[in-house]
């Protein structure tokens, strides 16, 4: 269901929504370049998401919109998107992101038959997740990784903690928001 410029799944709001519009329409707006210190509160909440020390001193800051979201830019690609979770606004990163800092926790991994199903935007189903971060909490931010090679997937909205999406065999375990393919990934930046 679509409400304003968010999409509603479940009982969470989450900011990076599909406006309907084709893939040629979708693009970077109203970019602007900012200051290290402007970011300070930006990289604490990017370091609370992923548990590890984000520093953006010495790139090219940019903020911008996309699609009615907030996103960040370091050195023109997008590295991190804003998104509300329980009525709170919070910087979460994108897939480029991840591949950029590589945290090592708030993930989930899945086997190789819930991959296709995630590039083409599903949300993932707890039997497909085989390990997880046990310091995922309900309804904070996920990475989705490939259980083989590590390399990140997607990124959601946790439906239900690290342990028991371990221990899942039918059901949503992730909501998810961002992945390789998507309109966000695919952007010119």
């Amino acid at each position: 269901m679509e409400v304003g410029n968010h999409l509603k799944a479940e009982h969470y709001v989450i900011g990076v929504a599909s406006s309907g519009r084709l893939m040629s329409e979708a693009r970077v707006r109203k970019r602007k370049p900012v200051r290290h210190k402007q970011m300070r509160d930006v990289e604490r909440q990017l370091t609370e998401a992923m548990g590890l020390e984000v520093d953006m001193s010495s790139s090219f800051i940019e903020l911008a919109h996309f699609n009615g979201s907030d996103i960040l830019l370091l050195d023109r690609k997008i590295v991190a998107m804003n998104m509300e979770i329980h009525d709170s606004s919070k910087w979460v990163p994108t897939v480029r992101g991840i591949m950029l800092w590589k945290p090592e926790r708030s993930w989930a991994a899945v086997d190789k038959g819930a991959i296709p199903f995630l590039m083409n935007g599903a949300d993932c189903m707890g039997a497909g997740i085989h390990i997880a971060d046990p310091s995922v909490e309900q309804g904070g931010f996920v990475w989705i990784r490939d259980q083989e090679s590590g390399a990140p997937l997607a990124s959601g909205i946790a439906l239900v903690d690290g342990e028991e999406m371990m221990e899942m065999t039918k059901g949503k375990a992730i909501s998810t928001i961002h992945w390789i393919g998507d309109e966000l990934w695919n952007v010119e930046s």
